[in-house]
């Protein structure tokens, strides 16, 4: 059974930083690319950051140089340090693993950012 489980999300002040976590278990390494979407109240869900197993990453503009995703292999977890939060970064983000032609989506977690 694939199960994609976020962490981290939460309330916080404009300028500041949250981590999220999402982990794959067992399903970990089958996953090409993994990656992190968001969608806001009213809105559709947008692309965040996705990365490789080779490690290549790709980002949003709207995130870029303020978001970083990352792999740990050892911890079988996709990461997102998020810096320089906006208000406008409110949503609940959802972590997802592309495996053969499927995606998989984790329930999400939801981050509010404060003005």
């Amino acid at each position: 059974q694939v199960q994609l489980v976020e962490s981290g999300g939460g309330l916080v002040q404009a300028g500041g930083s949250l981590r999220l976590s999402c982990a794959a278990s067992n399903t970990f390494f089958s996953f090409n690319p993994m990656g992190w979407y968001r969608q806001a109240p009213g809105k559709q869900r947008d692309l965040v950051a996705t990365i490789t197993s080779g490690g290549t990453t790709n980002y949003a503009d709207s995130v870029r140089g303020r978001f970083t995703i990352s792999r740990d292999n050892a911890k079988k977890e996709v990461d997102l340090q998020m810096k320089s939060l906006k208000p406008e970064d409110t949503a609940v983000y959802y972590c997802s693993g592309h495996r053969a032609g499927m995606d998989y989506w984790g329930k999400g977690t939801l981050v509010t950012v404060s003005s």
